[in-house]
């Protein structure tokens, strides 16, 4: 990897999102797990930052075939130290309406089938997962959308299922009672693997409907034009917290296997 390429602030996000770098260039990062999605790399106000699309361009990859792994050691491969990720998600709780942003604070993982750490074979290491998201990424966002006149909800438990479809109305009950507060198909293990990696991560949620029994159905189009609605204002979130970043990183990620390994 050439030196020209190294940035140390990541997005991952979803179609849409791909046009908020000004003067980007295109690269495609090999890993030991596969290839990354195309990669931009340009600029954000006066920052370097790379953007990764979890689904591909065009949304071509369902939520339980993204190659997390992949995506999460090929930014880290660029120089990425810090990530920032947006995840659509339902609500679970009618304290939340869809056009709602959020911050979650705690994840509850219910996949099946992702491979959710780099310590498959030879040495072990059990990370440490306190605070599932990096608490100086959380901050900036908050602040970044107190600063844009955007309630951004701070508290919340993000429950992650396997997908592709839609959760029932008895798992819906399930999560509610675990006292989860959105529920979405991306976000783990990207989490967790970032820590592995001791990269920070954190992301901003935007709800673009409410689960099912707080609405009658599931229809991914009527989702869809929330997403789009909704496009502005995560671009200007996500400007304001990576701009005010701080130079160094002051925080336990960064740290996250010095008593990790066995």
């Amino acid at each position: 990897m050439k030196s020209s390429t190294k940035v140390s602030v990541g997005i991952i996000g979803g179609s849409g999102l791909e046009d908020l770098l000004d003067e980007a260039n295109h690269i495609q990062v090999g890993t030991p797990f596969g290839l990354v999605p195309s990669m931009s790399i340009g600029k954000l106000k006066t920052e370097k930052v790379a953007f990764l699309p979890r689904h591909k361009t065009g949304h071509t990859v369902p939520p339980h075939r993204i190659n997390y792994r992949a995506n999460i050691l090929g930014l880290h491969q660029v120089g990425v130290e810090r990530v920032l990720a947006t995840n659509a998600v339902g609500a679970l709780t009618q304290n939340l309406k869809p056009g709602s942003l959020v911050v979650p604070k705690d994840f509850m993982d219910f996949t099946k089938l992702r491979e959710g750490t780099f310590y498959d074979e030879g040495r072990v290491a059990h990370v440490d997962m306190s605070y599932p998201y990096c608490p100086e990424i959380r901050s900036v966002l908050m602040r970044a959308g107190e600063r844009v006149g955007q309630k951004i909800w701070g508290e919340a438990v993000l429950a992650c299922t396997e997908g592709p479809r839609y959760e029932t109305p008895a798992e819906v009950r399930m999560l509610q009672s675990l006292g989860c507060d959105i529920v979405g198909m991306t976000g783990v293990p990207e989490a967790a693997l970032a820590r592995e990696m001791q990269m920070c991560y954190a992301s901003l949620c935007y709800v673009s409907n409410m689960a099912v029994g707080l609405q009658n159905r599931q229809i991914t189009s009527e989702l869809a034009s929330i997403a789009n609605r909704m496009k502005p204002t995560i671009r200007e979130v996500l400007i304001g917290a990576i701009m005010s970043l701080p130079k160094t990183r002051n925080c336990v990620c960064a740290h996250a296997l010095e008593n990790a390994r066995l």
